[in-house]
């Protein structure tokens, strides 16, 4: 019962804290449309997580995962992705600009956080499956990345849609191609490879307690 109640805390601390980031984020963002448009993710993330509290409680590592992509997620969303001034900050702590010392011509962000999808959330959605009953194993991590490939080209549909029906300046700055013609396959490509990394390291840090298991008893 102690458990729970610490379990508890910790999910309504990173709440908290996500909450007073949201909020300093909101205020003047570089375009508040794009703003309301990319909170639309957090808004469903949040009713579902609400909606199934009942039904699943994220793990600590799943939480903290969560938590940590939502924060990406919301610095885009004010700077807007194409515009996070990253470069600005790395310059001013070491005195060279990062995209000049990687030999980058654009703004690699929105390329970060579409990692960072598959990356910290592909775990969560292991968990929901498995939670949901399907057996911890081969299946159970491959399944996290055929679901980041499947919403990440929904996402990428989403985009392009709103593009078309937004006028000019908004649309070209919700989809954020960045006059890259092949965005949407890399970015779908990133989320995949993220997922990927993230189940492997799963497998592996599951095989290990496995076999701790197995010798300690």
């Amino acid at each position: 019962m102690a458990t729970d109640r610490r379990h508890r805390r910790y999910l309504l601390t990173l709440v908290g804290l996500f909450l007073l980031i949201w909020g300093a984020l909101a205020i003047d963002p570089f375009n508040r449309h794009d703003w309301l448009l990319e909170n639309l993710l957090v808004v469903g993330l949040a009713a579902a997580l609400l909606l199934g509290h009942k039904h699943y409680l994220p793990s600590r590592s799943a939480a903290t995962l969560i938590f940590l992509y939502l924060c990406i997620h919301q610095l885009g969303a004010h700077y807007t992705y194409a515009n996070v001034p990253y470069n600005d900050w790395w310059q001013a702590l070491t005195g060279e600009g990062l995209n000049e010392q990687l030999g980058w011509e654009r703004n690699q962000f929105d390329r970060l956080a579409h990692f960072s999808y598959g990356l910290l959330l592909a775990y969560p959605m292991r968990e929901v499956l498995v939670r949901m009953g399907l057996r911890p194993g081969f299946w159970s991590l491959v399944l996290p990345i055929d679901i980041v490939l499947s919403t990440s080209a929904i996402y990428e549909l989403i985009e392009w849609a709103g593009a078309e029906v937004l006028d000019g300046g908004l649309g070209r700055t919700f989809l954020a191609t960045q006059n890259d013609r092949w965005d949407p396959q890399k970015d779908i490509a990133l989320a995949a490879g993220g997922a990927l990394i993230a189940m492997i390291l799963t497998g592996i840090v599951s095989r290990t307690r496995r076999r701790h298991g197995d010798s300690a008893g």
